[in-house]
């Protein structure tokens, strides 16, 4: 079953690399590989045809900002941009369903895809919106779990300033994994497959891949290993498996890189895919690592000729991350699901800030795998809760009587990593007990175990008093509210900015040594006047 799911999500992937045109760890294999060929030799790509681009012309306004009456965007807003519109949930009624099940998501792409847009004076589309995305980019301060204990739940909730309809609440369900220290790392075989093509010729592609390369080499392991695979018309070896002590090495091959040709992705996956076969380590982490734009516009082959290898490698062990770089012709609906299907995760650099976070502050989370096929299910009280909605998630849903099956996809955590759901309930008047239990069911890495932990949550333990409530639990839902404001949701449409605006300078003085925070209030403020 679980083959099958991960070969129809890659066909459709892959098919997506074609249609586009342009212009932590994993798990610890019990076996080693079969003995199967994997070779990597690529095909010669066709080139594409020579094309003179015509001159760009200025970018109309978009459904918000002419539903705002906003003023056109500037000159440099980004274009040929792929996102994909997931809709937003709808509020549930308990007594027609009462349970609420979907896979845990690490990705934080969306927001860094935000920030870059509004610190170029433009809104992000709608539809790059993935509100879980915007929420869980911050740190929650959850408490880490027990010893010899992977996973914690913490709940906790209280009313919300965007909601004036009395008894209606937001819950806050967050899952906290427990920490991995560098030094107690796994030995990691990397595999990077850099996309080289004509429209990473810039300093914020290109350029900006390789300062957040150095920046990985400095945290390397003396057992790690490094490959890099590159890709233009057609992929090729730029750095065979190299141990992480020869840093020289690898720093020569990241500065060797140069754009060449147009964007053959689907040779560079295959490649890279082989190449993480021949540097298997079978007691480590395996990892092929995408940066990208997240376009193609070259290929020899359907995608069929390469499906089998593909979801081969995923059972095996090698996990897929992406990471994204530079905006025009930018396809996020790709890398986002590339990621998912690969077992991995999606993120975004946008400077060498973000880079710095993604591979020296979170290092260890990038890299190391602490949980594979993560779910949540919520089991609601019909009998205290009238109605629910899950905020974000969307394409993230698990039927619920799927959550034990096993053989069914879900979601990855990284060591240390956190995951953060917000539900809208409406509580019955007078209504006391408890208000729901939460289960997370996930596969250990290691010893392949299916584990199941839960948490109750009761009225008595739900605060009456917003500004009373945790200070983290404030941002996630002012976040959350600034993410539905962006995205257009229904459920936002009496909300106001300059409400959201005003409640996060309150919550920053409560963080006034998060840098994070002083940001999103910083993008607020742009925010609101790009609306106004």
């Amino acid at each position: 079953m679980k083959p099958l799911r991960k070969a129809i999500g890659f066909s459709v992937l892959l098919l997506l690399l074609f249609m586009s045109a342009c212009g932590g760890g994993a798990p610890a294999a019990t076996e080693a590989p079969s003995s199967q060929d994997y070779s990597y030799e690529s095909p010669a790509a066709t080139e594409a045809p020579a094309m003179e681009e015509p001159a760009a012309e200025a970018p109309a306004s978009s459904p918000q900002q002419q539903q705002n009456g906003q003023q056109p965007p500037s000159n440099n807003e980004p274009y040929d941009m792929f996102f994909e519109d997931y809709g937003v949930n709808p509020s549930i009624d308990t007594e027609d369903d009462n349970l609420s099940t979907f896979a845990l998501d690490v990705d934080t792409g969306s927001y860094t895809v935000m920030r870059n847009y509004l610190q170029d004076g433009n809104l992000p589309p709608q539809d790059s919106v993935r509100v879980e995305e915007y929420v869980n980019y911050f740190d929650h301060g959850y408490a880490l779990p027990p010893p010899h204990q992977a996973f914690g739940i913490s709940i906790d909730g209280g009313p919300s300033p965007f909601t004036e309809t009395e008894r209606y609440d937001m819950l806050r369900i967050g899952i906290q994994g427990y920490e991995v220290a560098d030094e107690d790392r796994k030995d990691a075989a990397l595999t990077f497959v850099i996309d080289v093509s004509g429209s990473m010729d810039m300093d914020n592609r290109l350029g900006l891949v390789k300062r957040s390369l150095e920046l990985l080499v400095e945290q390397l392991h003396r057992n790690d290993t490094v490959s890099i695979v590159v890709y233009g018309s057609e992929a090729r070896v730029v750095l065979e498996p190299t141990p992480g002590s020869d840093s020289g090495r690898i720093l020569d091959a990241i500065y060797s890189l140069q754009p060449e040709g147009a964007t053959n992705a689907e040779a560079g996956l295959r490649l890279g895919y082989g190449m993480a076969m021949e540097a298997f380590n079978r007691d480590g982490i395996n990892r092929v690592i995408l940066c990208s734009d997240g376009v193609a516009n070259v290929g020899l082959t359907g995608p069929d000729a390469i499906l089998g290898e593909v979801s081969h490698y995923v059972e095996e062990g090698i996990t897929l991350t992406t990471i994204g770089f530079g905006m025009d012709n930018y396809n996020d609906t790709l890398m986002e699901q590339l990621a998912d299907n690969g077992d991995g995760f999606y993120a975004y650099v946008d400077d060498v800030d973000e880079a710095r976070k993604l591979f020296i502050d979170e290092i260890t989370g990038t890299l190391q795998t602490i949980a594979l096929d993560a779910k949540v299910q919520v089991d609601f009280n019909p009998q205290v809760v009238m109605r629910y909605r899950l905020v974000g998630y969307e394409n993230r849903a698990v039927a619920d009587d799927e959550f034990r099956d096993n053989t069914v996809d879900a979601g990855e955590i990284g060591a240390g990593h956190s995951v953060t759901a917000l539900y809208e309930v409406k509580l019955y008047p007078e209504a006391r007990g408890r208000i729901a239990t939460v289960l997370m069911r996930w596969e250990d890495p290691d010893t392949h175990q299916v584990v199941e932990i839960s948490k109750d949550y009761d009225t008595s333990q739900i605060s009456s008093d917003f500004r009373e409530t945790d200070p983290y639990f404030q941002r996630a839902v002012v976040v959350a509210e600034f993410a539905e404001i962006l995205k257009g949701s229904y459920w936002a449409e009496e909300s106001s900015m300059d409400d959201v605006y005003d409640e996060a300078r309150r919550i920053a003085d409560y963080l006034y040594r998060d840098d994070v925070m002083d940001e999103f209030v910083d993008l607020v403020r742009e925010a609101r006047r790009l609306l106004d």
